[in-house]
């Protein structure tokens, strides 16, 4: 039986954690692999500590506020250390809901990939994001393309499943801040095979957005500029 880390990392989620992590959980029984829920509580100021110290889950609560990459890393980093074959990546304020698990799981099986990528922009169904997300959204898929070759239609998307070669990488080193297009790069770089599959996303059920409409063009100049500085940095190193 494959044994699956559901990495959720979390920060001032009080209002969704406790169903995402129930959702998991109901969803690993009805399926023949075997999930272990880590939450990566980054420091939050609300109840979300509270919560998960009742839940089913391993509760990992960070000391500082790391930012989404320092959390979701220190998931990768706990389920490589623990034997775990694969780990998913679940975002902890419900837009990824539990029942796609299973679509991700089949994916990499039956396409033979290291990363596969949950994408709404596929099928077009569920939560579409806003205009100016999906532009850059595009945006991103049209860089990775012309820095290594691949082709991501949802390179944004959190909601991913990697293998255990994968949790080796990511575990030395993963991207910071805003971690999901630049980690197409990391991906690449280290020979990676990454594939994409049709999934079904909510809009967040609680909590707020890091990104809004004013920071949104500050945040493509400043991914756009970590994405070079991976390609560089992997690209050349010695």
């Amino acid at each position: 039986m494959m044994k699956i880390a559901a990495i959720v990392p979390a920060y001032n989620e009080e209002d969704a954690i406790a169903a995402v992590v129930n959702d998991i959980l109901q969803e690993a029984r009805s399926q023949n692999y075997s999930i272990t829920v880590i939450v990566v509580n980054d420091c939050s100021g609300d109840s979300t500590t509270e919560i998960i110290s009742k839940l089913n889950c391993v509760a990992l609560n960070l000391p500082i506020n790391l930012g989404i990459g320092g959390a979701v890393q220190t998931g990768f980093k706990y389920a490589f250390e623990n034997g775990f074959d694969f780990a998913i990546q679940i975002d902890g304020d419900g837009q990824h809901p539990a029942s796609e698990i299973s679509k991700l799981v089949e994916a990499i099986n039956e396409k033979k990939c290291d990363v596969i990528i949950g994408s709404r922009f596929i099928s077009k169904e569920g939560f579409q994001s806003s205009m100016l997300r999906r532009f850059g959204i595009n945006y991103f898929k049209w860089l990775n393309r012309f820095l290594v070759g691949v082709t991501v239609t949802d390179s944004t998307s959190g909601f991913r499943l990697i293998n255990r070669k994968a949790l080796e990488i990511v575990s030395e080193y993963y991207p910071d801040e805003y971690p999901e297009p630049e980690a197409i790069i990391l991906f690449s770089l280290n020979k990676l095979k990454i594939g994409e599959v049709s999934v079904t996303m909510k809009e967040r059920q609680g909590g707020v957005s890091s990104i809004n409409a004013v920071s949104s063009i500050y945040y493509m100049f400043k991914v756009s500029l970590a994405i070079f500085y991976t390609f560089i940095r992997i690209k050349f190193k010695k």
